[in-house]
């Protein structure tokens, strides 16, 4: 698993490509920190880093499928998908060694946020359990996110499509339950029910306002072990079909 962690880290870190979406990422949050500042009535120094997160993921839905759109999908276009079969490794150790990998360029993305909570704890003054909890919930959301995004390029060769239908497919989750607020929603309780149980944006809230729910963990976790479970049926499937 180790080798294939650190093949897929070398196609990141040894190319632009990890620097480049670390550099996106500080520009977004860079620009909500300003706006934050910008919005406040007065000269004293409030705003909520949860609130940046919060207002964050809806932009880093646009990078997430940047970075996982070529897991699987440039293999199977470059025909290293065979060599990557017939390694040593089998395919759980493959899907966990890219998710892991994924995970990294994840943090290291997130890693130069850290700079505005110590300029601020500084300057003024940080609700320091409050900021941990917006970071394991942004943490979460994101890994979570990548696992999906991981699945959605296990199923096409084509990495410009992975992107598509994961940036389709992330916003899905992000909007459904202002989905199931709808009238239409409304009158069929039992799918609304349903689709809340989906709804992974309240749960955020929870960490944004310094909570951590077990509930929510469970939650995550889940979401994060079924899209890897998944994505090793797909390539366990395509192994078996090709062999």
């Amino acid at each position: 698993m180790f080798s294939i962690y650190k093949k897929e880290l070398q196609s990141f870190f040894f190319t632009p490509f990890a620097y480049v979406l670390a550099a996106l990422f500080m520009f977004l949050f860079t620009y909500m920190f300003n706006t934050g500042i910008g919005d406040m009535d007065s000269n004293v120094y409030e705003f909520s880093f949860a609130g940046i997160f919060y207002n964050v993921i809806f932009y880093f839905i646009f990078l997430v499928p940047i970075i996982t759109m070529r897991t699987f999908s440039d293999e199977r276009k470059f025909g290293t998908e065979v060599l990557l079969m017939t390694s040593p490794v089998n395919v759980i150790q493959i899907v966990l060694g890219k998710f892991l990998a994924n995970i990294t360029v994840f943090l290291f993305m997130i890693a130069g946020s850290s700079l505005y909570p110590i300029v601020t704890a500084i300057k003024g003054e940080v609700v320091v359990s409050q900021l941990i909890c917006a970071y394991i919930g942004f943490f979460c959301w994101g890994a979570m996110y990548i696992a999906i995004g991981m699945l959605i390029s296990s199923f096409t060769e084509n990495s410009i499509i992975a992107a598509i239908v994961g940036e389709i497919v992330m916003f899905a989750f992000l909007f459904v339950d202002d989905f199931a607020q709808t009238g239409f929603i409304a009158q069929y309780p039992k799918l609304q029910s349903a689709l809340y149980a989906f709804a992974a944006q309240p749960r955020f809230e929870y960490f944004s306002q310094g909570f951590i729910r077990l509930s929510d963990i469970v939650f995550f976790a889940s979401a994060i072990i079924v899209a890897l479970v998944w994505n090793y049926i797909s390539i366990e499937r395509r192994r078996w079909n090709k062999g």
